[in-house]
């Protein structure tokens, strides 16, 4: 059986800390056996910065996706279909919802983004609400493509999220292309990683960022190490001269 290892990390942003503001990131990755396979579960949601609780929004969202998909590989070993992920994003609403009525706030308090993967490797789901994205490299060819790309809204710095009202669509695809490595990611980096005009990865930056995973002595689960090393890069100069947002990245890989 091939195994999927990972390293992931969220840092704070310059911006927030100056301002006293939490971390509003959250991701949530894990792996699952499922009748002979083993599948990669990974998301990532930003909360708002406009939204007074953005980061307890956001660590719904992984938190109840997170569990959704577990239940479902406890009685399946295929990917779900898109009505059931998107039963899944309506249960992070009810349960948002219910968190905001029980404070006396409103859900748009607690807005945040979702990306979402789900693969064996062969065959991948992707979920997508908002800005952010998943980057995958071709397993073979090599080549880095997005199958979901950052919704960025009519205005500059306005995006989508799960909270909204009427409900943002949820974007699902699937790729039935076997692939080697996926990377997760908040809208913190996206202009770091993303050529925005070509709508395309940079790809030298995620084969450079991708290269210790796939050589990790982490032959299945998450790579500590790496991990710190990772959040170490997050809140290097290096990224926050380029970047003062929250920034989360989740590079995973099958061995």
């Amino acid at each position: 059986m091939t195994h999927w290892t990972w390293a992931c990390a969220s840092q704070v942003g310059t911006s927030h800390l100056r301002t006293g503001q939490r971390l509003q990131d959250a991701h949530s990755c894990f792996s699952i056996r499922s009748q002979g396979r083993e599948w990669f579960v990974g998301v990532v949601s930003d909360g708002a910065g406009s939204a007074r609780f953005g980061g307890e929004g956001a660590a719904l969202v992984c938190r109840t996706i997170g569990l959704a998909s577990r239940r479902h590989f406890n009685q399946f070993a295929s990917l779900p279909a898109a009505a059931e992920i998107e039963y899944w994003v309506d249960e992070v609403r009810d349960r948002i919802y219910r968190a905001a009525s029980a404070r006396s706030l409103e859900p748009k308090d607690f807005a945040a983004t979702l990306v979402c993967t789900i693969s064996d490797g062969v065959h991948s789901v992707f979920a997508h609400i908002g800005d952010g994205c998943v980057v995958t490299r071709t397993r073979g060819s090599g080549e880095w493509t997005a199958p979901s790309w950052p919704d960025h809204g009519e205005y500059a710095s306005t995006t989508t999220f799960v909270t909204d009202q009427p409900a943002a669509k949820v974007r699902v695809s699937v790729c039935d292309d076997p692939v080697d490595v996926i990377a997760l990611f908040s809208d913190g980096i996206e202009r770091m990683v993303l050529d925005m005009a070509a709508r395309k990865p940079a790809e030298r930056f995620f084969s450079v960022i991708a290269a210790p995973v796939l050589t990790s002595a982490v032959l299945s689960g998450k790579d500590a190490r790496l991990s710190e090393q990772l959040r170490s890069y997050l809140d290097s100069e290096q990224v926050c001269s380029r970047t003062d947002d929250d920034k989360t990245l989740v590079i995973a890989a099958i061995r």
